[in-house]
């Protein structure tokens, strides 16, 4: 049988797998590709930033909720950056960074490995530096409605309105990478006849005999990089922020005369 090139999805960005006569989909093996604790990222940061979309275009009384979302996406982008250097090894950054050697491969079809592949490593990076950005600017807007981020009180006004400005500018941008993300599902859905979203949900993926299985993560990392999240999110939410009481105006005594 003529050996040909089975590609994996891209939004999982699992790694392609030659399939030859030893190699058949018959005798592909289920490997655990992504771990418990990155799946339930995955799915918690979709209902947040599904969340805060919602109620940003809702807006009124929703943008309370807008703000919880935002406090919400902090923990979990500061969980995901630790433990994408902490966690197990198709989490961390370095095993699946877009190096233009691993992108030439790539597009020649002659990369192979487990976990996201190049280019699906770049949607990965594009889509968190974005909600990264989104949410920075978020936490100091204040649109003079609706609206005060919980970090707004630290810094001056003139930035406030800048930051505002982004924070407008920055989410046409997410806009569109989510739009290309989900046409990137509905277009291997119905032309490849793949579905790019059971590994993110069940973690496995069929990859040829002799795979080698990822290495886990240590629990200990696990337990700081929720704890770092749960930290970040407390910055963000400026709980921690004490306001001054203004002293009430002081009545001036009657002059004598």
């Amino acid at each position: 049988m003529t050996a040909h090139v089975n590609t994996d999805t891209l939004h999982a960005g699992l790694a392609p797998a030659t399939e030859t006569a030893e190699t058949a989909p018959s005798a592909l093996l289920t490997v655990p590709i992504w771990d418990l604790a990155l799946r339930v990222f995955h799915w918690s940061l979709v209902a947040a930033v599904s969340a805060a979309i919602a109620t940003g275009l809702a807006g009124g009384d929703w943008m309370v909720w807008h703000g919880r979302a935002g406090v919400a996406i902090a923990g979990l982008l500061g969980f995901r950056f630790s433990w994408g250097l902490l966690g197990s090894e198709t989490a961390r950054f370095r095993s699946f960074l877009p190096t233009p050697a691993r992108l030439r491969a790539c597009l020649a079809g002659r990369w192979h490995g487990v976990g996201h592949n190049p280019l699906g490593a770049l949607s990965v990076i594009a889509l968190l530096t974005l909600l990264a950005v989104q949410l920075g600017t978020g936490l100091f807007s204040d649109d003079d409605i609706a609206f005060s981020g919980p970090l707004v009180s630290l810094v001056p006004d003139e930035q406030i309105s800048a930051l505002t400005a982004w924070h407008h500018r920055v989410v046409n941008l997410l806009y569109g990478l989510l739009g290309l993300h989900i046409a990137a599902i509905a277009f291997y859905a119905v032309v490849r006849r793949k579905n790019l979203v059971r590994p993110m949900v069940t973690g496995q993926a069929a990859m040829p005999p002799g795979t080698r299985p990822p290495r886990a993560g240590k629990p200990a990392a696990l337990v700081l990089s929720v704890a770092i999240g749960a930290g970040v999110a407390w910055g963000a939410s400026g709980l921690w922020i004490t306001h001054k009481p203004v002293a009430p105006a002081t009545s001036q005594p009657a002059p004598a005369w």
